[in-house]
């Protein structure tokens, strides 16, 4: 029996590392096979390639390239499906993955201004497939989800692109949820974490 692939989705600051906790705890106490993962990262080759794409710039250094990023990002992603995600879905287990494809389409595509169709193309080949059952956006403006980080714990992403990149990162969420209601569930991440989690929870006990 195929197994579950639930993904968090959401701009920076929304808590999706805290909501994919909370859900892998829950539904293991409820009997369930879970593996918790997250992109990047996951596997060994994604934990490096992870190191890379969210590292600050050195000084004098060029930017990075959005098609760059882009291609690291389905890199570690390749790896991550053919390591971890599709021998777990075949094991019947229930994977969460905080962030999967949807994030370089927002990022990269909404965010940067690269083809929405190119990225497409390059997460299929990335994936050979694999999409998540589920996705649940938690939404957060730009404004709060950025105050929740401290200046020494920030990313490249979420230190050196302004807020206008983080509203378009937003809207793009946003659109991808509205033009997939099938799949996508939005949530308001600005509440308390546990309210939060509640809608979370609902969600993914509709689907299992």
């Amino acid at each position: 029996m195929r197994g579950r692939l639930i993904s968090l989705e959401g701009p920076e600051g929304a808590g999706k590392t805290l909501q994919a906790q909370r859900l892998a705890e829950e539904l293991e106490a409820r009997g369930q096979r879970v593996r918790l993962t997250r992109e990047p990262g996951g596997t060994a080759l994604g934990e490096q390639v992870r190191g890379v794409v969210l590292a600050h710039a050195a000084a004098g250094g060029a930017p990075v390239d959005p098609r760059a990023d882009a291609l690291l990002f389905n890199a570690a992603r390749a790896q991550l499906v053919s390591e971890v995600i599709r021998p777990a879905l075949s094991a019947g287990e229930v994977v969460v993955c905080a962030r999967f494809a949807d994030s370089t389409l927002a990022y990269q595509g909404y965010g940067a201004g690269l083809p929405i169709d190119e990225l497409r193309v390059v997460a299929a080949a990335a994936t050979g497939g694999v999409a998540p059952d589920l996705t649940l956006l938690l939404d957060v403006s730009p404004e709060v989800g950025l105050a929740r980080k401290a200046d020494d714990t920030r990313n490249r992403f979420e230190a050196a692109f302004d807020l206008d990149f983080h509203r378009r990162v937003r809207d793009g969420f946003l659109e991808l949820a509205r033009n997939e209601p099938e799949r996508w569930r939005v949530i308001d991440a600005q509440r308390d974490p546990d309210a939060v989690f509640a809608d979370v929870l609902e969600a993914v006990l509709a689907i299992l």
